[in-house]
């Protein structure tokens, strides 16, 4: 571990040290299903469905039962709703026929599912299950490793290769989490707040 990787830890570590995923849940399943909900929206809008959608659907049979269209109509605020609703009640019968109506626990399985790539599954993974399979690469997760220096790649899958072969995997699923609300709060896409960057010190962009 370099000097730069193990001081951004440390920072981070000391802003965000309660760092955990934004999608609330109880279940492996509610989390797996609120992942998926969240393409190309924000974790608030998905929180704001599930806080109903949750009550209503308790079970992965429940998902399993769901009548399509209903359902499209109660997560449509999510965006891309359809194509989410089919991916959702997709992956609840196939948990429920191919794992026994049990959320795998392998990267390899979970990205059997419908609507599940690398980034979900480590999501899954890392925040229910405790189990640091990969480093969850969103968004933010692209963008602040590509301005700390850490990767020089913007495909999710190489950026996540060299965030694994740069951080001990004790900090995989800490770091991802501590990243995307760094990225939110603080180092924004367009504007981000480098004077008020706890980062800063440790950043080849140093404000410029």
């Amino acid at each position: 571990m370099t000097d730069q990787v193990e001081s951004i830890l440390d920072i981070l570590h000391a802003v965000y040290p309660l760092a955990d995923c934004a999608l609330e849940h109880t279940t492996a399943h509610e989390l797996l299903f609120a992942t998926i909900m969240s393409a190309q929206t924000t974790d608030v809008n998905v929180n704001k469905v599930t806080s109903t959608l949750f009550k209503k659907y308790r079970s992965v049979r429940d998902f399993a039962d769901a009548d399509l269209e209903l359902f499209q109509d109660e997560i449509r605020s999510t965006g891309f709703f359809r194509n989410k609703a089919k991916n959702v009640i997709g992956a609840a019968n196939m948990i429920l026929n191919t794992f026994k109506g049990e959320v795998p626990q392998s990267i390899e399985e979970l990205t059997r599912l419908p609507g599940v790539a690398r980034k979900t599954a480590n999501v899954v993974l890392g925040t229910h299950f405790g189990i640091p399979a990969g480093f969850v690469v969103d968004t933010h997760v692209k963008r602040l490793s590509f301005r700390l220096g850490l990767t020089a790649q913007t495909d999710p899958v190489k950026v996540e290769k060299d965030l694994m072969k740069i951080i001990p995997q004790s900090e995989w699923i800490f770091a991802a989490h501590a990243i995307v609300l760094h990225g939110r709060a603080i180092c924004d896409a367009k504007k981000p707040k480098c004077q008020e960057c706890a980062l800063r010190p440790v950043c080849p962009q140093n404000g410029v």
